[in-house]
């Protein structure tokens, strides 16, 4: 077959901007190595079709003759084409029961699936990833929603004028505005009753670190979570904002009463439990950015809330930037996804129940899934500049090859991302079968 590719329109949902690949990629594919590229139409991409055209793209709806489709989210059941081998975003290798009727039709449509997120090199770290910007558009949401809710509580604070990511034509545009914000706050302070204002960022990824870099546009002091004593006994500005970063060490702790250890923490998460909620005091917004899965324990519970709602003491935190967005994971109260054209809703705590918005009695979470799209141009080009060295490779492999073989051709950091192969589980993955 020749070195053929297909960009696929994404059809998951009709909010998604991004591509894999940016107009600039497609180009140097075309021209440099000689590589021709199929691009699905699609008008709700922000890079046009015209755009790829331009560049050298074939504009069609048959990706029939790529020897491979890329695409970024999942894809759904009906647009799955027989045969093909496809690289995107799958969510299955938890066992996602929601996804699990897509992983069965893979197979029975002889497909291989290549999933970025296990794309990694040597260190063990992914380097095909969205992250930085997910943290970027969670933490611009973040403070929008929280600018919002204030307001709606009745405080008056420079964070009311920032706008939702997907408002932004740039990045550029959404942290010019923020530290417009911060210039405010630290010519005129914040209301003494939100003082100290302090943020709390969990995890030490691209999606925390992304986040940090926007928060870090408004005027902040860095201190440790064991300062905050200190910092509330009045040793605060009312010109600044304070961050705080838990990482696993600060957020767990052994069941047994021995020090925490990262590695035995992952191999054995049923003798450790959550410490973090006593630092719910302090925030006045969580971001969370840390990786989670069944069997860890929650960082926030539903019953902290409804504790403290029952006893009429409503609680200092009022956003939760759920970037990861594990839903009724690491954050109990996040309790479905979003889009972000409803983004966000309040978790009631007494009644258990939810309401859209920010107005309600009590906390707001933020739950978009898709949250790069809020910048899908730049988002595209960041993901295209990571995918991009690896196609003239992928473009170029048999994969009717079995699979051991075809590991040998492919590039090292993809041999460890094979789920499927000619719709089979490969070894690493079998464990899936129960889940099917």
């Amino acid at each position: 077959m020749a070195d053929i590719v297909g960009i696929r329109k994404e059809t998951k949902d009709n909010l998604e901007h991004r591509a894999p690949l940016a107009p600039r990629h497609v180009k140097d594919l075309v021209e440099k190595n000689k590589i021709k590229v199929i691009v699905e139409p699609a008008e709700q991409r922000k890079f046009s079709d015209h755009e790829y055209e331009k560049v050298g793209a074939v504009i069609s709806k048959d990706l029939s003759p790529a020897k491979v489709v890329l695409g970024v989210k999942e894809v759904p059941i009906p647009d799955l084409i027989p045969n093909k081998t496809y690289l995107f975003f799958s969510h299955t290798i938890k066992g996602q029961e929601y996804n699990m009727p897509l992983l069965k039709e893979i197979l029975q449509k002889n497909i291989t699936l290549i999933d970025y997120e296990l794309v990694k090199g040597k260190n063990g770290k992914r380097t095909i990833f969205f992250g930085n910007f997910a943290g970027y558009a969670g933490m611009i949401d973040t403070l929008w929603l929280l600018g919002q809710r204030l307001k709606y509580e009745g405080y008056s604070t420079p964070l009311e004028n920032i706008k939702q990511a997907i408002h932004y034509n740039w990045l550029a545009d959404a942290e010019y505005a923020i530290s417009e914000a911060g210039k405010q706050i630290e010519k005129f302070g914040l209301p003494e009753e939100l003082c100290p204002f302090v943020v709390g960022f969990t995890g030490r990824g691209n999606v925390s670190k992304g986040a940090q870099e926007i928060f870090n546009f408004l005027p902040v002091e860095k201190i440790k979570p064991e300062d905050l004593p200190e910092l509330f006994n009045g040793n605060y500005s009312r010109k600044k904002v304070y961050s705080v970063e838990y990482y696993s060490p600060d957020i767990y702790e052994r069941t047994d009463g021995d020090e925490y250890e990262r590695e035995h923490f992952h191999k054995n998460p049923h003798l450790y439990k959550s410490k973090f909620e006593k630092n719910l005091d302090y925030l006045i917004a969580l971001v969370n950015g840390i990786y989670w899965e069944p069997g860890y324990d929650r960082l926030v519970t539903k019953k902290y809330f409804k504790d403290k709602f029952a006893s009429n003491s409503k609680p200092r935190l009022r956003v939760i930037g759920d970037i990861t967005c594990d839903v009724e994971g690491s954050i109990e109260m996040n309790v479905k996804s979003t889009r972000y054209d409803n983004p966000a809703y309040v978790y009631e705590p007494l009644t258990d129940k939810i309401i859209d918005g920010w107005e309600g009695d009590g906390v707001v979470i933020l739950a978009v899934d898709k949250l790069p799209t809020e910048l899908a141009r730049e988002a595209t080009e960041f993901f295209g500049n990571k995918l991009y060295p690896y196609l003239p490779v992928l473009a170029n492999i048999d994969y009717s090859l079995p699979i051991e073989k075809l590991k040998e051709k492919l590039p090292e950091d993809f041999r460890g991302a094979v789920i499927a192969h000619h719709g089979k589980l490969t070894d690493e993955f079998k464990y899936l079968e129960k889940f099917l």
